[in-house]
Formats: C-alpha cells, structure tokens, sequence
C-alpha cells in the first residue's frame, strides 16, 4: 500500500458485549416449484434445497473492539454480519444488543437500537442508490428519523461528508461521477449520519485499488478514535485483519473455529484451519518458500460433512473428527478453539 496505515489503539475488553449471538444459525430455502412437486408424487426423488449459511454461532463484541472475522468466500461471515446488523433474522438463536434480545423491542426503542448499528458493504457502486444526489443520499436517513431539522440539514450533510473526507461542495453530483473511493466514503458518511455506534463494514475495502485501501482503513481508525466506535470488520484479507483487529474470528463453512485476540492467532494458530491460512500469507521472511492454497475444496454447504466440517482438507483428520462435531472452548484466557486434537494435549 502506498500511505501508511495507523497502529490501532488497544481497547479494554472487560465491558459488557455490544452486540451478542447465541447459537444463532441461517439457512436459505429453495421450495419446490409446481413441476418438481408433481415429479415427487410421480416418485421422483426430489426434495428442497437447504444451504446451511451459519450453524450455531456464539460471538460477543464489547464496546471500542475491532473484531475481525475471516474465513474464504462461502464461509458464512457476510450472512453473520447481516444477523448481526439486524437486515437478516436468524433461523435459530438471538441477536442481543446491550443484552437484550432485538425480538423484543418494539416502537421507538426498536428504531433507536437499528440505528445504533449500520452496515456498510462491499460494493461501494451497488450500494447507492444511482437516482439520488450525494446530498440525498446522506441526508435523508437523519432527516427521516428526526436527527435533524430541515433547516439545519445542508450544514449536517456538510459535517457528515467532511468526516469521511469528502468535499462538500461535490454533494449535487450523483455517485457515477464518482471513484470507487469517493463511493465508499460516501457509504461511510451515510452510514455515520444516523450517529451510530457499532459498524458491521463487509469486505469494505476488497473491491478498491490497493493504492485507495490504506487511506479507508485509516479512516476507519480515525473514526473509531474521534466517535468510539465498535466494529465488526469482515474480510478475506488477513493482513487487514491482523493491523486493524484486536481480536480475530475465523469461520468455516458457516462455524466459527478460532477466537482469539488477534497478536495471538497471527503469533501462534491453534486450528489447523487457521493454520492453513496463514501459511497462505507472503511474508518477507519466507519470501523464497513456496506458496499453495488451503488443499482440496470447501464443501457445498447444501451437504455439509459430518462431524468437524474441516475433516475433509484437514492434514490431522481422525476417526473421530468425521464422527463428532468439536466444541469451540477455551483453550487459554481469551482463546477458544474447536478442534479435537486439543483433547489429546
């Protein structure tokens, strides 16, 4: 990257969680259409289609954390995030916030607490609406919600695009006139407009130039420190994740396998899985050993394996791993794992 990025600032973790999952699983449905029922009272073998998206996931995320969670393309970390952001509800399990259960709030109090937590995705073009001038864009949420008067909306919108390092004297132009940059700084500014205080931010950097990435994730830190924000910050990038995280969580195929503040995964990976990943990295100190993927392939979460997902590419593979699902707990304060072969240590 070409700009320096900002060291994190460390934050305490003994506050009570922001946010929580308990046990919360997705699955997505493709029901049977008209022929494929007629087929099945034929005696066709035809049944309904089920992707397991996440499958019983716990994560807590306390106020000032970043929380990185990874994982490759298909993991399930991106339906978490949208449980978590409240835009998609769980199949099973709760979505607490400030340790109450979203299902419960109704009227005002539910307005406020959706507000608190925003989102901001990955597509900085698909994520604007095309129709609407950048002004709109920003302004109309606040102004929905009674952040702000009328009156006093232009000079918000102003604060709100200065704050993510826009100009505002670009705020009558539409997003297509636009760099993927300014795009998702006006993603950004939208997002901070309603005054949240948790950010769910969905491979907010993957789809831009390397050179623009650094100058996002200062800005992401900048933030943090000037409005105490909270973030959940979901990428497949792990150099991101290890200089933004203060702790790191690793899914596969849609179960969390690793939890653990981030100096220690990257110092010492407990699941193979994580393991594998990190072998992946280029560092300069293993610059001449060469490089392989994670072997084999992730499996279709229409037909999950048995027992330990990862049994299937994993090295260290026993009789019991295709049998039992491993329980994901503490291996060391602050560190849970869900893998058998620390049974055996």
């Amino acid at each position: 990257m070409s700009e320096t990025l900002e060291a994190p600032a460390m934050r305490t973790t003994d506050a009570p969680p922001i946010v929580e999952a308990r046990g919360v699983s997705r699955r997505f449905s493709k029901t049977l259409d008209f022929a494929a029922k007629l087929a099945r009272r034929l005696g066709v073998n035809v049944r309904e289609e089920v992707v397991h998206a996440v499958d019983g996931v716990d994560l807590a995320i306390r106020r000032g954390e970043v929380v990185g969670l990874v994982g490759e393309s298909g993991c399930g970390k991106s339906t978490l995030g949208r449980m978590i952001a409240g835009i998609l509800p769980p199949s099973d399990g709760v979505i607490l916030s400030h340790g109450r259960d979203l299902r419960s709030l109704d009227g005002p109090e539910a307005r406020r607490v959706k507000l608190a937590t925003q989102m901001i995705f990955q597509d900085p073009y698909a994520s604007l609406n095309p129709r609407l001038k950048v002004e709109e864009i920003v302004g109309e949420a606040p102004l929905v919600h009674g952040l702000v008067r009328r009156g006093d909306l232009a000079g918000y919108v102003d604060e709100q695009l200065r704050r993510a390092g826009l100009d505002p004297a670009l705020k009558k132009r539409y997003p297509h006139q636009f760099s993927g940059g300014q795009r998702q700084r006006i993603g950004i500014a939208r997002a901070l407009a309603v005054q949240p205080d948790f950010l769910v931010c969905d491979e907010a950097v993957a789809a831009l130039d390397v050179s623009i990435q650094a100058q996002i994730l200062n800005l992401f830190m900048k933030l943090r420190k000037e409005l105490d924000l909270t973030y959940l910050f979901i990428s497949h990038d792990l150099g991101v994740v290890e200089h933004l995280s203060d702790r790191v969580v690793i899914m596969y195929l849609g179960r969390v396998v690793e939890e653990a503040p981030a100096e220690e995964v990257f110092r010492s990976p407990n699941h193979p899985y994580t393991q594998a990943l990190l072998a992946e990295v280029p560092r300069i100190d293993t610059r001449k050993r060469s490089f392989a993927g994670v072997q084999g392939e992730i499996p279709s979460p229409l037909h999950p394996p048995s027992g330990c997902h990862f049994h299937p590419r994993c090295p260290h593979a026993m009789e019991r791993c295709k049998l039992e699902r491993p329980a994901l707990k503490a291996i060391a304060p602050g560190r849970r794992s869900a893998c058998h072969l620390n049974d055996m240590v």
